[in-house]
């Protein structure tokens, strides 16, 4: 099996560069740079067949801007410090009440919770 991903049109064997997906729900057909992973709802496409892709009528192409490069360590290293940021505790030390519930109903494995009265104390 060649490590290259070809074109998805029946007998194209040209390899491909774009990759086609469609958004039904806003009658779009999106066109941008070849996916990182071959996707099983997406379509590979090589150049040729790209630039003579059509959609239905009624239908919108969406090409998105292909400058064939890839993401720069600067990119990658950005991405991944908003990701620590992102998985770092709050430092209120978080708002939301934490087994303060009271059990009032059950369904199933869904529980209804209400909120416990505060003690006169805790106010």
């Amino acid at each position: 099996m060649s490590p290259v991903r070809r074109c998805s049109r029946t007998a194209c064997s040209q390899p491909a560069v774009f990759t086609l997906t469609y958004v039904y729900a806003d009658s779009t057909a999106v066109l941008g740079p070849l996916a990182t992973y071959a996707e099983p709802h997406c379509y590979d496409l090589c150049a040729e067949h790209a630039e003579r892709l059509t959609a239905p009528r009624g239908w919108e192409v969406v090409r998105l801007p292909t400058d064939g490069t890839s993401p720069s360590s600067d990119d990658l290293e950005a991405l991944a410090n908003a990701v620590r940021e992102a998985a770092r505790p709050s430092p209120t030390g978080g708002t939301e009440p934490v087994g303060q519930g009271v059990e009032v109903g059950r369904r199933g494995h869904l529980r209804v919770l209400r909120s416990a009265q505060q003690q006169r104390g805790d106010r």
